[in-house]
């Protein structure tokens, strides 16, 4: 598989105890997108943020949401993230889905 040139990045942000058929989401969205194939998917923990709920998430002992912030970063081309947004659209409950114009250097896979 040859990915160069234009393509999409999806960024996905929500909680780290967000759930979807009984996994974590960021699991249920990392093995959509495998069987989708598409090109790929990282999963961040972030140490603090915050969303539309306005209170904020870190990962700390004394604070009061254990709920760390996690970002699903997915790049592909357009056609394969366009695939990708129906399920993304069902999955996230509470969180933000953004997608991004991005420029593919260089991507290589080995079969």
């Amino acid at each position: 598989m040859k990915l160069e040139g234009k393509a999409k990045m999806v960024r996905i942000h929500f909680g780290e105890n967000d759930t979807w058929s009984e996994k974590p989401l960021y699991r249920a969205i990392v093995e959509k997108c495998r069987e989708l194939d598409i090109a790929g998917a990282t999963v961040f923990r972030g140490i603090e943020g915050y969303g539309a709920s306005t209170l904020i998430h870190r990962s700390h002992l004394l604070s009061f949401s254990s709920d760390a912030p996690v970002m699903v970063s997915v790049i592909d081309s357009e056609e394969k993230i366009q695939k990708l947004m129906p399920y993304l659209e069902q999955m996230i409950h509470e969180g933000l889905i953004a997608i991004s114009d991005v420029e593919v250097i260089k991507y290589v896979h080995q079969d």
